[in-house]
């Protein structure tokens, strides 16, 4: 009885393992910065010049392009500006004791032909050098206006505004990281920060 039972149990936990594998859709973390083809063409440059100087990782300032679930789903996310550390706007809004708030300030365009409607500090982290991950946290910073907390986008338009996250003090942040669909799009981009 005790042996149909274990036998039992690893049948199903490996039909349960082969479920996940087969359910895994082929996450991938996107972190080469779109060719600027336009500032390119003003330029006169030759291309292939230009390519071999583009940055391999992306960092403060540069596009990449993420695509969401959905068909025509799909955004140009930059980096805009960071601050670290960054100032609360709200005398009763501080970080706790030990922590300080990094502000993340980003610029999404809808490049897609779907409209975008999301929480996108939801699908916003960042990560130090210990390789330890923060979510966003609710808070105001002196850096500028707040990303909107339900941002709705139509093809074409676009939405910049800063993310906070509350990080330890001795945390040296290392990059940050954004994802469509309130963070679970099989497509996350990442940032370098300095």
């Amino acid at each position: 009885m005790h042996a149909r039972i274990r036998i039992a149990a690893v049948v199903a936990a490996a039909v349960g393992a082969l479920t996940l594998t087969a359910c895994d859709t082929g996450s991938t973390v996107v972190d080469k910065p779109k060719d600027n083809a336009a500032a390119q063409a003003d330029s006169g440059k030759d291309t292939k010049k230009e390519k071999s100087a583009a940055p391999e990782v992306a960092k403060v300032g540069d596009t990449l392009t993420l695509e969401g679930f959905e068909k025509g789903s799909k955004l140009d996310v930059t980096v805009v500006k960071v601050a670290d550390p960054a100032k609360s706007a709200n005398e009763f809004m501080e970080p706790g004791d030990g922590q300080r708030f990094v502000g993340v300030q980003f610029q999404l365009v809808n490049t897609g032909k779907a409209a975008y409607s999301d929480s996108p500090s939801i699908g916003a982290k960042v990560a130090d050098t210990e390789g330890q991950q923060f979510d966003a946290t609710f808070g105001d910073i002196t850096a500028g206006p707040s990303m909107a907390s339900n941002l709705r986008l139509k093809p074409g338009a676009k939405g910049l505004g800063w993310i906070v996250f509350e990080v330890p003090e001795a945390a040296k942040v290392d990059t940050v990281q954004f994802t469509m669909d309130t963070g679970f799009a099989d497509q996350t981009g990442e940032w370098k920060l300095p």
